[in-house]
């Protein structure tokens, strides 16, 4: 199934944070500048190590 915004219901937080990152043709590193937080805040996003809050 799904979403109306042709995501999966089923992918982490985790993977939407890469799957838009890649699509958007970014380094963590350049995520991390557009965002104002560390590189180490998006490696810890995109592995699932640490939530998204607070950051």
């Amino acid at each position: 199934m799904k979403q109306k915004d042709g995501g999966d219901p089923q992918m982490t937080m985790a993977e939407q944070i890469i799957r838009a990152r890649k699509k958007a043709g970014l380094t963590q590193r350049e995520l991390a500048k557009q965002l104002n937080v560390t590189n180490k805040a998006v490696s810890r996003w995109e592995t699932g190590v640490s939530p998204t809050k607070g950051y």
